[in-house]
């Protein structure tokens, strides 16, 4: 049977052993309805307030700056909404990057304006503060590191030029496994990122950043987040995230140590290979690059048939059959691409067998096809 290697933790970390753990004991005690009260109600309350108590100092904002949402999705489509319907009399246009998250593109609409990265995916922060200052700008958005390249973004420097127009962060990519950024106004994360429960999503809200929610505002998350809250996800997301940090130091030193390599490794074995994103200002578990003339679809499902699971950006993957948007924004090679992401759980005989047998399998693609 062949070894499996998950290397695409920027898709989904695996379930970290204290959520596991956290969520079993959650489930038998916080499954009654917080709003009511009752015994059982209160005891969920307090069990929703103990996580997100975590969860905020975690952040770096209040507990009651921070909205509990169903998805890091739905946390950029709420808080997006909701700040722009609050300042409709200043204007409606969002200012974004271009290598945003799809959710963030398709919440902006086609009233926004789109501020181009150069070849290491950064955004051209002059021009974004051009965009900003324009009449008519609502909110600006900026990611706090790309989620296909890994590249860091000026979020502090955006905040700045930003003024008095809020300033939209999405940090799913980057929280657990890097600093926080500061300066914004709101702030949106995934737990299943970090490790936590799928169906967990996280919106900060600076006080003082007006929003008007899409919902009517009543007794779940102000009205951000409305129906039955998940009390035992949010706990194991809390206490994922609570253990993350704790490790962080050590697993974001080694994993950094091992991107190097693979890139090394990928640049030199490998021709016609193009490493993309920032070398160096970057989170320190995403590495992507992509080969000339190899499908990205072949040469993923080849990579897994070897017992790897990696993902792909580039054209023809089974979800979305379009280029990344992202590689398509920094100019750099679409196809034949791959995205490896590192878990917790990644040892160092996992990168160095998939830097052994990456090159075999690029050539035997190109071959299959005449080249």
């Amino acid at each position: 049977m062949i070894e499996r290697t998950y290397l695409d933790a920027a898709s989904a970390e695996p379930m970290h052993p204290a959520a596991r753990e956290m969520l079993l004991s959650a489930v038998d005690s916080g499954w009654a309805d917080p709003v009511r009260l009752h015994h059982e109600g209160r005891t969920a309350r307090l069990l929703l307030d103990n996580a997100r108590a975590v969860l905020a100092d975690a952040i770096g904002v209040r507990p009651d700056e921070l909205y509990l949402t169903t998805s890091g999705t739905a946390a950029i489509r709420d808080g997006l909404t909701a700040v722009r319907a609050a300042r409709r009399r200043t204007g409606t246009s969002v200012v974004h990057s271009a290598v945003e998250h799809s959710a963030v593109l398709h919440t902006a609409g086609e009233d926004a304006v789109e501020v181009g990265v150069d070849q290491l995916g950064r955004v051209d922060l002059d021009a974004f503060t051009a965009a900003v200052r324009r009449p008519g700008v609502a909110v600006a958005a900026l990611q706090s590191a790309n989620h296909e390249v890994g590249t860091r973004q000026p979020v502090e420097a955006a905040a700045t030029a930003c003024g008095d127009v809020p300033l939209f962060v999405d940090a799913s990519a980057s929280i657990g496994h890097d600093a926080v950024p500061t300066g914004w106004s709101m702030l949106a994360a995934s737990a299943h990122k970090w490790g936590g429960p799928a169906g967990v999503g996280l919106l900060a809200v600076r006080k003082g950043t007006r929003i008007a929610p899409a919902w009517p505002m009543d007794e779940r998350e102000d009205g951000l987040s409305p129906g039955f809250p998940n009390v035992p996800n949010a706990l194991a997301a809390a206490a994922a995230l609570q253990a993350r940090l704790a490790e962080a130091t050590e697993l974001n030193d080694q994993h950094r140590a091992w991107v190097d390599e693979v890139r090394r490794r990928v640049a030199a074995d490998i021709p016609d290979v193009e490493v993309v994103g920032d070398p160096d200002d970057r989170l320190p578990h995403i590495l992507t690059f992509s080969c000339l003339y190899v499908d990205g679809e072949a040469l993923v499902t080849a990579l897994d048939a070897e017992g790897f699971a990696v993902s792909s950006g580039s054209a023809c993957t089974s979800s979305t059959l379009r280029p990344s948007h992202v590689l398509a924004a920094m100019g750099v090679l679409t196809h034949g691409n791959v995205r490896l992401s590192l878990t917790r759980d990644t040892k160092h005989d996992d990168v160095l067998r998939f830097c052994a047998v990456l090159p075999g399998i690029v050539q035997r693609i190109r071959a299959a096809v005449g080249m």
